[in-house]
C-alpha cells in the first residue's frame, strides 16, 4: 500500500518557519518509512530531522518538544468540530 505523506507540505512548513530542529512523529505502521522521510526532509531543507521512537496513540500523545522548532505528526485523524 502506498501512502501520500504530503512531504512537500512538510518541506514548505519547515522552510516557512526556518526551523533548524524538526521532530517527526509517526504511528507504528509508518515507522518503517521514518528514515526515508527524514532523509528527504533533510535534503530539501537542511534542517536537522529527529525521529520520535516513543509511543504514538493519537493526537493527544505529543512528545516533549521544548528542544525543537517544529513537530510534524503523520497518521493522526483531524480534530472534528462538534456542531451543536
Amino acid at each position: 500500500m502506498e501512502y501520500d505523506l504530503n512531504l512537500e507540505k512538510a518541506e514548505k512548513e519547515i522552510k516557512k518557519l526556518r526551523a533548524k530542529k524538526v521532530l517527526i512523529q509517526l504511528p507504528d505502521g509508518l515507522k518503517p518509512k521514518a528514515t526515508q522521510i527524514a532523509k528527504y526532509l533533510k535534503e530539501k531543507t537542511k534542517a536537522d530531522i529527529f525521529i520520535w521512537l516513543g509511543s504514538c496513540y493519537g493526537a493527544c500523545d505529543i512528545p516533549n518538544t521544548k528542544d525543537f522548532d517544529l513537530l510534524i505528526q503523520w497518521g493522526h485523524s483531524k480534530w472534528q468540530k462538534k456542531n451543536r
